[in-house]
C-alpha cells in the first residue's frame, strides 16, 4: 500500500513561511505546538511562550517528529524563520489556499464549540472534512487549525472566539468562510468592555470581515442582538438566514419535547415541517440544531446527513454530558456542565435541570462564573431567581461569587456552600441520593470539573470490584 500523501513537505514549508531548510528534506502528515503531545510524523512549531519552543525541539525529534518551525537553528531537520506564530499563520494561509474547499466558521457567547463539533460532524459524514478541535479558536488555535487542513479536504468548520475586541476580525479574514454563524450574544467577557454587552455584540460582528462576498451569515433572531448582528452582515454583504422562534425565520422551532436518550425537535425549514431525533437533552438544543441545519445547508450537504449527524451527535464532555452513576446508595444522574458558565448558559442548564425526570431531588452544584465585571456580584444573585422559575430542590455554590446566589436562596433551597469546589465536592457526595439528577456548572476557572469527578467517582459500575 503506497504511503499518504504527505500534509507539508520541507519544500512547501519553506516556500509558505520563507523560512530555510536546515537538516535533511522532510515531510511531515500533522502538525503540533506541544512536544509532550508529539505523533510520529509531525511538525513540530516552536511557538515562544514563557518559555521559549526551541528548547523542545530535540524532545519532540526524539519523539518522532519529522522536522521542526523554528526560530533558532540547532541539531535536526528544521525550517528555520524569525517569528514562528507568523510563520505558522502564513502556513494556514497556504493550507486554505490549496484546498479547494467550502469554509465555515462559528463564534457567540454560548455553545460554539458544541456547534461547531455537530457541524464538524456532518461535514464527515458529507466527505473529506476539516475543522477544528476542542477549543482551539484563538490567535495560535485557528492559524493551527488551517495548517493541518489536508489538502484534499472539501468542507471545513472553524471556531472563533474572543475575550477582547479586534480579536475575531483577523482570524476572520485568515479563514476567510463562506458562511458564517453566530449562536448568541449575552453578558460573556463583559469585564473586558467598557460598553459591556454592546460591546461584546459589535465584537462577535468582526466575524462577517472575512466572510467571502455573497456569503451566508447564520442568526438567532430570538437573540436581543440580532438587529445590531443583521445590520452589521447586511453591511459586509453577506446573506442572512435566520433560526428562531417566530413566524419568518428560515428555520423555526416549533416544538421541543425530552424523549429517552435525547429530545424531539419540531421545526419548519424553509417552511417544510421537519421532526427528527437528538442526542442532547437542553432545550437550548431546539435552537442549536437548527443552527446545524442552516450551516450545513449553506456548505452544501444535504439535509438528510445532516438530520443524520444530529441524531448521531452526543454532547460534549464537560458540556451536556448526561450519565447514570451507579453508586452504592443507588443510581443518580450526573449533569456534566463544569466546562464553562455565563449568565445565558446558566439559564439554560437551569432550565434543562428543571425540565429533567426525576424520582429523586433536581439539584444544581454551581461554581463561581469568571470574566463579569462590575456586575458579576448582581449576575450571580440572579440564580437564585432562576432555581426558583426551574423548580430546583437545592442548590449546592462554591466561590466568593456563588456567595451572592447562595445568601439569595431561600432555606429550604439551600444544599450547601464551601469557599471552592474542592472543600464543596464532599459535601455533595455525601447529599446525593437514589433518583436525584445532580447538574454541575461552573467556569472553567473555578474548578467545577472538581464536583463532577467527585461524583462520577461513585459510579460502581466502573469499579466493580471497589467497596462502595
Amino acid at each position: 500500500m503506497a504511503d499518504p500523501e504527505p500534509l507539508w513537505t520541507s519544500a512547501e514549508i519553506e516556500a509558505a513561511t520563507g523560512g530555510r531548510l536546515q537538516g535533511a528534506p522532510f515531510a511531515v502528515q500533522g502538525v503540533s505546538i506541544d512536544s509532550r503531545a508529539i505523533d510520529a510524523g509531525d511538525l513540530f512549531v516552536a511557538l515562544a511562550g514563557e518559555r521559549d519552543g526551541n528548547d523542545f525541539i530535540e524532545g519532540a525529534l526524539a519523539k518522532g517528529a519529522a522536522g521542526a518551525l523554528a526560530s533558532k537553528s540547532g541539531a535536526g531537520s528544521r525550517v528555520v524563520i524569525g517569528d514562528t506564530l507568523v510563520a505558522l499563520e502564513t502556513l494556514g494561509a497556504a493550507a486554505r489556499d490549496r484546498a479547494d474547499a467550502k469554509r465555515g466558521a462559528v463564534t457567540g457567547s454560548v455553545g460554539k464549540t458544541s456547534l461547531t463539533q455537530a457541524i464538524k460532524l456532518g461535514l464527515e459524514m458529507a466527505g473529506p472534512a476539516h475543522g477544528s478541535v476542542k477549543s482551539y479558536n484563538n490567535h495560535i488555535g485557528v492559524p493551527l487549525t488551517l495548517a493541518r487542513m489536508p489538502r484534499a479536504t472539501r468542507r471545513a468548520i472553524f471556531e472563533i472566539g474572543m475575550n477582547h475586541v479586534e480579536e475575531i476580525r483577523p482570524l476572520a479574514h485568515m479563514v476567510r468562510p463562506h458562511a458564517v454563524a453566530v449562536s448568541t450574544v449575552g453578558p460573556v467577557h463583559t469585564e473586558n468592555f467598557p460598553d459591556g454587552e454592546a460591546g461584546v455584540a459589535r465584537a462577535k460582528a468582526e466575524i462577517f470581515a472575512g466572510l467571502q462576498p455573497g456569503g451566508a451569515a447564520v442568526l438567532n433572531a430570538d437573540n436581543h442582538w440580532f438587529d445590531l448582528l443583521k445590520g452589521e452582515a447586511v453591511a459586509a454583504g453577506a446573506k442572512v438566514v435566520t433560526f428562531g422562534s417566530d413566524d419568518g425565520c428560515d428555520a423555526r422551532l416549533t416544538g421541543f419535547r425530552a424523549i429517552e436518550g435525547g429530545a424531539e425537535v419540531s421545526a419548519s425549514l424553509h417552511g417544510r415541517a421537519l421532526r427528527f431525533p437528538i442526542r442532547q437533552t437542553g432545550a437550548h438544543w431546539g435552537l442549536n440544531s437548527l443552527a446545524v441545519l442552516l450551516m450545513l445547508e449553506a456548505l452544501d450537504v444535504d439535509l438528510d446527513t445532516s438530520l443524520t449527524a444530529l441524531a448521531a451527535f452526543a454532547p460534549l464532555s464537560g458540556r451536556g454530558a448526561e450519565r447514570t452513576i451507579a453508586a452504592a446508595t443507588g443510581p443518580f444522574v450526573l449533569i456534566d456542565e463544569s466546562y464553562n458558565a455565563n449568565p445565558v448558559s446558566l439559564q439554560a442548564a437551569m432550565n434543562t435541570l428543571g425540565a429533567h425526570a426525576a424520582q429523586g431531588r433536581r439539584i444544581a452544584v454551581l461554581t463561581d462564573m469568571l470574566e463579569l465585571g462590575p456586575e458579576a456580584e448582581r449576575f450571580h444573585a440572579q440564580g437564585a431567581d432562576m432555581a426558583e422559575r426551574a423548580g430546583i430542590d437545592l442548590v449546592f455554590c462554591a466561590g466568593p461569587l456563588m456567595k451572592f446566589l447562595w445568601d439569595a436562596l431561600p432555606p429550604t433551597r439551600r444544599g450547601g456552600y464551601a469557599q471552592n469546589a474542592a472543600e464543596l465536592a464532599p459535601q455533595v457526595v455525601q447529599a446525593v441520593a437514589a433518583g436525584d439528577v445532580v447538574m454541575v456548572k461552573g467556569s472553567n476557572g473555578s474548578k467545577a470539573s472538581a464536583v463532577a469527578a467527585a461524583l462520577a467517582a461513585l459510579d460502581n459500575a466502573e469499579h466493580p470490584g471497589g467497596r462502595g
